[in-house]
């Protein structure tokens, strides 16, 4: 197809993506037949490239992505208006696929990283301070505060101090799946190799006891953990000066530790995406597949996650799975977040979100073909819990959330030293104490938010590289950022109020 001003992704997609605006009355070649624009069409957004009957499927990517709720003809904007889910689905069979190719260990790339005792490998130097519950917050902000700025400018080889806080910790049972899911994701953070210490703090009346979480460090956990109790040590204004001292000799600690040379296979790289357009599968998406595909052949680790975002286009990874087993692991995630949605009077069909409609996307099913993209094509290694331990290579998927902060987290949790988030609305996300790669999916985007963007996939739709080349470039830069190059959320100061633990259960 020539005509700049449109994409088809397939010769049998029933759509095309306007890549600039469309005026009624306009003419654009698609693919050999001339088709008169019908209706304004914003840029991101479909134009249908044939007459569709009423109640027929309507497949872009070569895929379905909803049906037609009247007859639509050639040349109409396609969306919510004329579009809406199919009654049942394509088929979600459980399928083995074949084990991705694996570079061999001379052919690797490498990064600059922090090599701790049991050989993990941070991309980061930070020292945590830890809440576990929200009643010690603002004390541990107030310990973290004392070092900003000039602090630790002294100390060459620490990137920081990060308070990680939140709104939970009490008020719940002692028991059970809330108050499990919630220590697993806080004890998930004190082994985040990005982190070299960590001050764990409490009031001392929570459920979430301190002692409780310290019983679940096993006796060789390298992360060297101090623990303070407000109640015990005579108020806040005590506890923020002992957890200030205690900082200083973490800090010192850290700072002994130096950047080597160590393999790509040794990057965990969560994979976020969030204020998707129409753009997203088309740019920023398939191009991260392509830097996935890499890491994974350089024996590195690739999270893929938000599970109802993949709903829809789990065929894909299934088809792919390394055995039969992941594939039913994943398929019965799906149907778990089947049964919570609707337990709660809702159902996964109830996305996207307004932005998501209003940058192009009409149907979750859209949303979720363009998300899976992200995780390339390698072989589905294993399926994980939220803010479980990853310790498989490859491709992995974890299941979690939608909302991003709260699957970031959990992927962080599990041990994700680095995040790679494509947006085509524009996030500002950060994630202390990993670095944020954003992913641009418009040159328009990135050139409207400089400072926000670290990369532009826009060059994809601008006709100046392939999604090949793009995500090419986009993994070189991925091991940069490890290597310590800041991310603009780095440099925005973004990070240390993202930590948001998935809640479940009771609040009492």
């Amino acid at each position: 197809m020539t005509d700049r001003r449109v994409v088809r992704l397939h010769e049998d997609d029933d759509v095309a993506v306007a890549l600039r605006p469309l005026g009624a009355g306009e003419h654009v070649d698609l693919g050999g037949h001339r088709v008169r624009v019908l209706a304004d069409i914003p840029a991101g957004h479909k134009i249908a490239t044939r007459d569709v009957g009423s109640g027929k499927r309507i497949r872009k990517y070569h895929q379905t992505i909803g049906v037609s709720l009247r007859d639509i003809a050639a040349g109409e904007h396609v969306h919510v208006h004329n579009v809406g889910m199919p009654e049942q689905q394509e088929p979600r069979q459980p399928q083995a696929g074949n084990a991705s190719r694996i570079f061999d260990a001379d052919r690797r790339d490498t990064f600059m990283g922090f090599v701790r005792p049991d050989g993990r490998v941070g991309t980061r130097n930070f020292i945590g301070v830890i809440a576990s519950v929200n009643c010690s917050a603002s004390v541990c902000h107030a310990i973290a505060d004392a070092f900003k700025g000039d602090a630790i400018a002294s100390l060459g080889n620490v990137d920081g101090v990060v308070p990680v806080t939140h709104q939970s910790g009490c008020g719940m049972s002692s028991t059970g799946e809330g108050i499990a899911l919630l220590r697993r994701t806080l004890m998930g953070y004190v082994r985040n190799p990005n982190f070299a210490g960590v001050l764990l703090v409490g009031l001392g009346c929570e459920v979430n006891q301190v002692k409780a979480m310290t019983e679940l460090l096993e006796p060789l956990d390298p992360c060297p953990m101090r623990t303070l109790v407000i109640q015990e040590e005579g108020g806040a204004r005590e506890t923020v000066s002992h957890g200030v001292a205690i900082v200083k000799e973490l800090l010192n600690v850290a700072n002994r530790a130096t950047r080597t040379l160590v393999s790509a296979s040794r990057l965990k790289l969560g994979l976020q995406c969030g204020g998707s357009d129409g753009y997203s599968g088309i740019t920023a998406n398939p191009a991260l597949g392509v830097a996935v595909d890499l890491l994974v052949r350089n024996g590195g680790t690739a999270i893929l996650s938000e599970t109802p975002e993949i709903y829809g286009a789990e065929h894909l990874l299934t088809a792919r799975a390394a055995s039969s087993d992941v594939a039913a692991r994943l398929l019965e995630k799906l149907r778990w977040w089947e049964r919570y949605a609707a337990a709660g009077g809702g159902e996964l069909n109830n996305n996207p979100s307004p932005g998501n409609k209003a940058g192009g996307i009409t149907t979750i099913l859209e949303k979720s073909l363009g998300a899976v993209s992200k995780g390339g094509s390698s072989s589905l290694a294993a399926v994980y819990d939220y803010a479980e331990s990853v310790g498989e290579s490859g491709l992995v998927f974890m299941d979690t959330p939608g909302y991003d902060p709260v699957s970031a987290t959990g992927q962080i949790a599990g041990g994700a030293n680095l995040i790679c988030f494509t947006t085509g609305r524009g996030s500002v996300f950060g994630s202390k104490p990993v670095p944020t790669v954003k992913v641009a999916t418009s040159t328009g985007l990135f050139e409207r938010m400089p400072a926000d963007m670290d990369f532009n996939s826009g060059s994809i739709v601008d006709g100046t590289l392939s999604v090949e080349e793009t995500g090419e470039q986009l993994f070189r830069l991925i091991l940069e950022v490890a290597s310590g190059q800041r991310t603009c959320s780095e440099l925005n100061g973004m990070g240390d109020r993202e930590f948001v633990p998935w809640s479940l259960g009771a609040t009492m």
